[in-house]
């Protein structure tokens, strides 16, 4: 059950605007797209764009860190899982995020922010798999974890 009580459409809205800027910025400042598996899978090349993907990768993780840790958007973050078996669920949960990219062509950032934005037809569709299976997803683990 979704708890319309937690919905926050002002964060959700300044969230989306800084998420938009900085793909923005990115492309007119670099002329690269914000997908983070690509901006990731390129890192190891130690070119000249190393430092701005690094840049980059530390800030996601620094926000959310920054986010979970002091609340500062609603101050109502709530961790999904904790415990020891968190880490092995994270890491799983990366392998297979990270299997998903490299099968979708992209991740949903790149996708669904830079892609759609640019009419992309594969990007539309990639994100028409990407919501339909997590909808999918969530239905059968909210049946099977009530």
């Amino acid at each position: 059950m979704i708890d319309v009580a937690a919905f926050t459409p002002l964060s959700a809205l300044i969230g989306g605007v800084l998420i938009g800027l900085s793909a923005a910025v990115l492309m007119l400042g670099t002329g690269r797209i914000a997908g983070v598996s690509g901006i990731f899978g390129h890192l190891p090349q130690m070119g000249g764009d190393f430092v701005w993907r690094l840049v980059f990768l530390i800030g996601l993780v620094a926000g959310a860190w920054l986010t979970a840790k002091l609340g500062w958007i609603d101050g109502h973050i709530r961790p999904g899982f904790t415990g020891p078996n968190a880490w092995v669920g994270l890491v799983l949960a990366g392998l297979a995020v990270g299997i998903g990219t490299r099968l979708g062509g992209g991740c949903t950032s790149g996708h669904g922010i830079c892609g759609m934005s640019r009419l992309s037809v594969r990007s539309i569709v990639a994100v028409a798999v990407f919501m339909m299976v997590g909808f999918l997803t969530a239905s059968v683990m909210g049946a099977f974890f009530r």
